[in-house]
C-alpha cells in the first residue's frame, strides 16, 4: 500500500449528503475482484448520461477537477452496502483523501485498508473547505498527516483528529498484509520451533 504522508492536490467539492457506495460505484461494475480499472465507473450514474456521454455538470468532468485527488463531500459519505469496490474505485480514479463531517463505519475502515485517508471535520470547517474547493483550478489543499493539518489555498489551517494506530499504518503504507509481514521473523521463529516440538503437526 502506498504511504500517505503529505498530499497537495486539487480538491473537488461534492456538497451532497448520504452519498452511498452504490453512487460511488454502481452495482454493474462489481463483476471484478481486481482493484484496478474501477475508476472508469466512479460515480458513473452522475458522471455519464444514458447515451454514455459525459455529463458536463458533474464536478469531476469539469476541466479544473479532472485530476482531483481530494474530495470534500457532504455528511454520511460512504453509507449503504459494505462493498470494498467503493474505495477501490476512488483510488483508481486518483482520489487519495475524502473530507466530510461523517462516514459510514465500514467504508471509513475500508479507506484506511486501501490507502485513502478519510478525514472528519466539523460542519463549520467543512463549509470553509467546501468554499476552498469551489475555486476551480485554484482549489488546492495540502493534507499533512504527520501534523494532522489541512492547509487551504490562502494559507489557513484546519487541524483534524485521527486514531493513532490508523495514522501509523497510513504513514508507513501498512495494510493488513503489511502489518502481518512486519512480524515475519517472529512467525518464522515460531513455526520453526513448533515444527521441532510437533513434527507430526
Amino acid at each position: 500500500m502506498e504511504k500517505f504522508v503529505k498530499l497537495t492536490g486539487v480538491a473537488a467539492p461534492l456538497p451532497v449528503v448520504n452519498i452511498d457506495t452504490d453512487m460511488i460505484i454502481p452495482k454493474d461494475y462489481l463483476k471484478t475482484i481486481k482493484r484496478t480499472g474501477l475508476g472508469a465507473g466512479l460515480f458513473a450514474e452522475a458522471r455519464f448520461k444514458e447515451d454514455g456521454s459525459e455529463n458536463p455538470d458533474f464536478v469531476l468532468n469539469k476541466p479544473a477537477y479532472r485530476s482531483a485527488q481530494i474530495l470534500v463531500a457532504g455528511d454520511n459519505f460512504g453509507c449503504g452496502s459494505s462493498r470494498e469496490h467503493a474505495p477501490w474505485a476512488l483510488l483508481d480514479f486518483g482520489i487519495r483523501c475524502v473530507i466530510s463531517t461523517s462516514f459510514a463505519d465500514i467504508f471509513y475502515n475500508n479507506c484506511f485498508k486501501n490507502g485513502i485517508l478519510p478525514i472528519i471535520v466539523s460542519p463549520e470547517n467543512l463549509d470553509k473547505l467546501m468554499d476552498d474547493a469551489s475555486r476551480g483550478s485554484n482549489a488546492v489543499l495540502t493534507v499533512d498527516l504527520e501534523s494532522q493539518e489541512i492547509t487551504g489555498p490562502d494559507g489557513g489551517k484546519i487541524t483534524f483528529e485521527i486514531d493513532a494506530f490508523k495514522r501509523h499504518c497510513m504513514l508507513n503504507g501498512l495494510d493488513d498484509i503489511g502489518l502481518t509481514l512486519e512480524k515475519a521473523s517472529s512467525i518464522t521463529t515460531f513455526e520453526t520451533a513448533n515444527a521441532a516440538q510437533r513434527p507430526w503437526a
